[in-house]
Protein backbone atom coordinates (compact mmCIF):
# COMPACT_ATOMS: atom_id res chain seq x y z
CA UNK A 1 0.00 0.00 0.00
CA UNK A 2 2.67 2.37 0.31
CA UNK A 3 3.97 2.60 -3.19
CA UNK A 4 0.13 3.54 -4.46
CA UNK A 5 0.27 6.10 -1.60
CA UNK A 6 3.02 7.65 -3.45
CA UNK A 7 0.63 8.80 -6.22
CA UNK A 8 -2.15 9.59 -4.34
CA UNK A 9 -0.84 11.84 -2.03
CA UNK A 10 -1.04 15.19 -3.66
CA UNK A 11 1.55 18.32 -3.37
CA UNK A 12 -0.05 21.37 -4.60
CA UNK A 13 1.80 24.29 -5.52
CA UNK A 14 0.85 27.72 -5.81
CA UNK A 15 3.13 30.16 -7.97
CA UNK A 16 2.13 34.37 -7.95
CA UNK A 17 3.70 37.21 -9.72
CA UNK A 18 1.82 40.26 -8.29
CA UNK A 19 1.71 43.91 -8.56
CA UNK A 20 3.14 46.17 -5.52
CA UNK A 21 3.78 49.59 -7.40
CA UNK A 22 0.59 50.84 -5.37
CA UNK A 23 -0.82 50.66 -1.84
CA UNK A 24 -3.72 48.68 -3.20
CA UNK A 25 -1.96 46.62 -5.38
CA UNK A 26 0.42 45.93 -1.90
CA UNK A 27 -3.11 45.50 0.13
CA UNK A 28 -4.06 42.80 -2.60
CA UNK A 29 -0.70 41.00 -2.52
CA UNK A 30 -0.85 41.02 1.33
CA UNK A 31 -4.36 39.45 1.62
CA UNK A 32 -3.50 36.98 -0.47
CA UNK A 33 -0.46 35.68 0.52
CA UNK A 34 -2.28 35.58 3.86
CA UNK A 35 -5.45 33.53 2.90
CA UNK A 36 -3.04 31.08 1.52
CA UNK A 37 -1.15 31.07 4.62
CA UNK A 38 -4.13 30.10 6.55
CA UNK A 39 -5.17 27.83 4.55
CA UNK A 40 -2.22 25.80 5.22
CA UNK A 41 0.40 26.66 2.34
CA UNK A 42 4.13 27.03 3.08
CA UNK A 43 6.40 29.54 1.51
CA UNK A 44 8.76 27.15 -0.74
CA UNK A 45 10.50 30.06 -2.49
CA UNK A 46 8.77 34.19 -2.36
CA UNK A 47 6.48 33.41 -4.71
CA UNK A 48 6.10 29.41 -4.29
CA UNK A 49 3.51 28.36 -1.64
CA UNK A 50 3.37 24.54 -1.24
CA UNK A 51 0.85 22.36 0.35
CA UNK A 52 0.61 18.69 1.64
CA UNK A 53 -3.07 16.62 0.35
CA UNK A 54 -3.44 13.24 1.33
CA UNK A 55 -5.35 12.78 -1.49
CA UNK A 56 -6.66 14.40 -4.71
CA UNK A 57 -10.24 15.17 -3.35
CA UNK A 58 -8.24 17.21 -0.72
CA UNK A 59 -5.87 19.20 -2.90
CA UNK A 60 -9.10 20.00 -4.93
CA UNK A 61 -10.86 21.35 -1.97
CA UNK A 62 -7.37 23.80 -1.22
CA UNK A 63 -7.60 24.56 -5.20
CA UNK A 64 -10.87 25.74 -4.63
CA UNK A 65 -10.19 27.75 -2.49
CA UNK A 66 -7.38 29.51 -3.74
CA UNK A 67 -9.05 30.47 -6.95
CA UNK A 68 -11.93 31.80 -4.81
CA UNK A 69 -9.55 34.54 -3.57
CA UNK A 70 -7.76 35.37 -6.37
CA UNK A 71 -6.63 38.57 -6.83
CA UNK A 72 -8.14 41.22 -9.72
CA UNK A 73 -4.60 41.30 -11.02
CA UNK A 74 -1.17 39.18 -11.80
CA UNK A 75 -0.64 35.98 -12.80
CA UNK A 76 -1.20 32.73 -10.55
CA UNK A 77 -0.32 28.88 -11.47
CA UNK A 78 -1.75 26.41 -9.46
CA UNK A 79 -0.27 22.70 -10.16
CA UNK A 80 -0.35 19.38 -8.27
CA UNK A 81 2.17 16.96 -8.30
CA UNK A 82 2.28 12.90 -6.49
CA UNK A 83 4.13 12.70 -3.90
CA UNK A 84 6.16 10.31 -6.02
CA UNK A 85 6.88 13.25 -7.96
CA UNK A 86 7.32 15.80 -5.52
CA UNK A 87 10.32 13.42 -3.92
CA UNK A 88 12.22 13.58 -7.37
CA UNK A 89 12.80 17.24 -7.28
CA UNK A 90 16.17 18.33 -6.68
CA UNK A 91 16.76 21.25 -4.47
CA UNK A 92 20.05 23.70 -4.49
CA UNK A 93 21.43 26.49 -2.39
CA UNK A 94 23.83 28.57 -3.96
Amino acid sequence: MGRLDEYRIMWVFVFFDLPTDSIKHRRNYARFRKHIKEDGFTMMQFSIYVRHCNSYENAEVHIKRVKSILPPEGDVILFTLTDKQFGMMQFFEG
